[in-house]
């Protein structure tokens, strides 16, 4: 029977079950303190149904690209103690967008770039030539500059 300090808490299997990780991983992100079990009176670990939505938020910010590092950032803008409400979710929503719409800018101009050069400043392809005479892109840095760069005039300069 649970006591007064483990009542309403999650074990890691009720909160493996709901999030579809496995416990391994729930662990890890309570080392990393990405979430923040709780203790039985037995060490086992408890957790609130707040984490949950944390987790969710870790699988789906994972599933973006974004390092645990900028996941971390994000979280702590987060209240531990209470299920975040609409406004906290809002706030690293604008934290995260900023960053989506540039890798989705990228992904794009990947796209429509992606036939003909992927901007590498190589010069080994005939095509390159077209693309970048005289290595014009190896002027403005290392790197598929003909791709991570936004707009031709940026190539130019």
């Amino acid at each position: 029977m649970p006591d007064a300090r483990t009542k309403g808490l999650l074990t890691i299997g009720d909160v493996a079950a709901r999030t579809g990780l496995a416990v391994s991983a729930i662990r890890y992100y309570d080392e990393e303190g990405l979430i923040s079990a709780r203790r039985s009176p037995g060490g086992k670990r408890l957790f609130l149904r707040s984490d949950i939505r944390r987790l969710s938020f870790i699988l789906i910010a994972q599933q973006l690209g974004f390092s645990l590092e900028e996941i971390r950032v994000q979280l702590r803008q987060l209240p531990l103690e209470r299920t975040p409400t609409k406004r906290d979710w809002e706030k690293i929503s604008r934290g995260f967008r900023a960053h989506l719409d540039a890798r989705i800018g990228m992904l794009e101009r990947l796209r429509d770039r992606l036939d003909g050069c992927i901007g590498c400043g190589c010069l080994s392809l005939d095509a390159c030539r077209l693309y970048n005479p005289d290595d014009r892109a190896g002027a403005s840095g290392t790197g598929p500059r003909l791709v991570v760069q936004k707009s031709v005039a940026e190539r130019q300069d």
